[in-house]
C-alpha cells in the first residue's frame, strides 16, 4: 500500500475485506463495529434492512457539541430526524429540481469561461460552481463572483472545521463521554458553535428581511420560513436546515466536479468515447443540455464511473443498529455501529470486474442505455441516503458535458497527476493537480459568452 493509503482508514479496512472477507467487526471499548466491505452484504443489510439502521451513533464532539443536536447528517433517528428530511425532500424531490435547470446551465457556463481564464484555478472554479448553485437555490442570493466571495468563504470555514472534527479519534469524549464535563475541554468547539449558529442566522434572517419587502427570490429558505408553523421547526433548526444544505451539497459536488477532470486527463479513451456522443449529438455548433441527458450515456456513464472509482465519500457514514440483525451466520448486534465502506464496495470485483480499471463501459448495457442492474450507493443508504442526490447527480452531468465538449483535459507531462493523493477527510477532495485545457471549439469563449 502506498502512504496514502496507510493514512486512509477506509483503505485499510478495504484491505483487511480481502483477508477477513466482506463482513467483519472491531471492538473499541465497549462498543462493537461492523465493516461492510462487500456490495452484496451492503445491499442486504444496509437496504433490505434499513428500517433497524436509520440511527446514527452518537456524536458528542460533533453532533452535539459542534452542530447544537440540530445537524441532520448527525441528528439521531426520531421525531427531529424525521420533521427535518420531510422539509428537505419535499424540496429536493426529482420534479422539484428540474427547476433548477438554468441556474446549474448558467454556472455551468461559467466554468467554461473561468478555465479559459484561468486553467490553472479549475479546482476553484468547480468550487464556485457548487457554491454560487447552492448559495442561489438555498438563499435566493446572485451568483457569486468568485470563490473568494466573503460568505462563501465563511461558510465553508464552517464546513472545513466540522470535517476535521469529524475524523474518528480527534476528540477523546466520543469514547468517553464524562470528558464533557472537565471545565474548559470543550469550550472551543462551543465557540464554533456559537459562530456557525450566528451565521446559519444571518443568512436566514437576510432572506426574511427580504420578504417582508416582499423582495425574496423563490429559495429553500424561503420555503422554510414560509411554512415553519406546518414544519414544526424552531429558529435554529430552520437556521442549521438551510445551512447544513449549503455546506453539504457546495463540498461534495465541488470534489465530484474536479475528479471528472482527473479521470478525463488520466483516460484519453475513455474522454474520447464520451466526445464522439457529444458532437454526434449535440454537434459543435451548440452546447449539449439538459434537455439530452436521456441520450447522452456515455456523459452520465463518465460520471457513473468517477463516482465508483474515487468516491467522494469514501469511507461512507456510520449507522447505528436498533435491534439485531441477522445475516447469514452473523449476529449484528443492537448497538452496533455499522459502516458500509465506499472505497471497499466499489472495488469488489463481484460487482465491478477489474476493479481498478477506469471503464465507463460498465455502466452502459449492449442497447447503449444505461445499466440499471448495477448501482453505487454513493449517496448512501435507506433512510440516510442523501436527499440531494438528484441535484447533485444534474449539476455532475452538466458540467462534465460541457467540459468534455468543451475541452480536451490532458496531464502536464512536466506534472503528473498522483491519482491518488486526495485529503483524509470526511469528504474527500483531490489535492491540487495540474492539467491541460485545450479548446475543441472554434471561438470557444465567444462561443460561451
Amino acid at each position: 500500500m502506498s502512504a496514502n493509503d496507510r493514512r486512509s482508514v477506509p483503505k485499510v479496512f478495504a484491505q483487511w475485506g480481502k483477508e477477513y472477507g466482506p463482513l467483519f467487526s472491531l471492538r473499541k471499548g465497549n462498543t462493537i463495529f461492523v465493516i461492510i466491505c462487500g456490495q452484496q452484504a451492503a445491499i442486504d443489510i444496509m437496504e433490505k434492512q434499513n428500517a433497524f439502521l436509520a440511527d446514527r451513533p452518537r456524536s458528542i464532539a460533533a453532533g452535539e457539541i459542534m452542530s447544537g443536536d440540530k445537524r441532520i447528517l448527525m441528528v439521531g433517528h426520531g421525531n427531529r430526524f424525521r420533521k427535518l428530511r420531510k422539509a428537505l425532500q419535499s424540496q429536493l424531490h426529482i420534479k422539484t429540481v428540474e427547476g433548477h435547470e438554468p441556474v446549474q446551465t448558467r454556472n455551468a457556463r461559467n466554468v467554461i469561461l473561468d478555465i479559459l481564464n484561468r486553467p490553472e484555478r479549475h479546482i476553484d472554479h468547480a468550487k464556485r460552481y457548487a457554491a454560487s448553485v447552492i448559495m442561489t437555490l438555498t438563499y435566493g442570493k446572485q451568483t457569486p463572483t468568485s470563490y473568494s466571495d466573503p460568505e462563501v468563504q465563511a461558510v465553508n470555514k464552517c464546513l472545513s472545521r466540522l470535517g476535521k472534527v469529524m475524523i474518528p479519534g480527534s476528540y477523546l469524549v466520543d469514547a468517553y463521554p464524562i470528558m464533557r464535563y472537565i471545565p474548559g475541554y470543550l469550550s472551543e468547539l462551543q465557540r464554533h458553535h456559537e459562530e456557525e449558529l450566528a451565521l446559519f442566522r444571518s443568512q436566514l434572517d437576510g432572506v426574511r428581511e427580504k420578504m417582508r419587502r416582499n423582495e425574496a427570490q423563490p429559495c429553500f429558505a424561503k420555503y422554510l420560513l414560509e411554512r415553519q408553523r406546518q414544519l414544526e421547526l424552531d429558529d435554529d433548526e430552520l437556521a442549521y436546515l438551510a445551512g447544513s444544505m449549503f455546506g453539504a451539497g457546495s463540498d461534495t459536488t465541488a470534489a465530484a466536479i474536479s475528479i471528472v477532470i482527473m479521470a478525463a486527463a488520466l483516460n484519453p479513451d475513455a474522454q474520447r468515447q464520451v466526445q464522439e456522443q457529444l458532437d454526434m449529438i449535440a454537434g459543435r455548433d451548440r452546447m449539449p443540455s439538459f434537455g439530452d441527458m436521456d441520450v447522452l450515456t456515455s456523459v452520465t456513464a463518465f460520471y457513473l464511473e468517477t463516482f465508483r472509482w474515487r468516491p467522494v465519500s469514501v469511507g461512507g457514514f456510520p449507522h447505528k443498529a436498533t435491534k439485531d440483525i441477522i445475516y447469514g451466520p452473523y449476529v449484528i448486534p443492537k448497538g452496533a455501529t455499522v459502516i458500509a465502506d465506499h472505497w471497499a464496495l466499489g472495488r469488489d470485483p463481484e460487482f465491478y470486474p477489474e476493479p481498478e480499471k477506469f471503464d465507463p463501459s460498465r455502466w452502459i448495457t449492449e442497447t447503449g442505455q444505461i445499466n440499471e442492474n448495477i448501482k453505487f450507493y454513493n449517496f448512501g443508504f435507506g433512510r440516510r441516503v442523501c436527499p440531494g442526490q438528484h441535484v447533485a447527480n444534474r449539476s455532475v452531468f452538466i458540467n462534465t458535458a460541457f467540459l468534455l465538449w468543451a475541452f480536451d483535459i490532458s496531464q502536464d507531462p512536466s506534472s503528473p497527476i498522483d491519482c491518488r493523493a486526495f485529503t483524509d477527510t470526511a469528504n474527500s477532495h483531490p489535492l491540487p493537480f495540474r492539467v491541460k485545457f485545450e479548446p475543441r471549439i472554434p471561438n470557444l469563449r465567444e462561443f460561451v459568452e
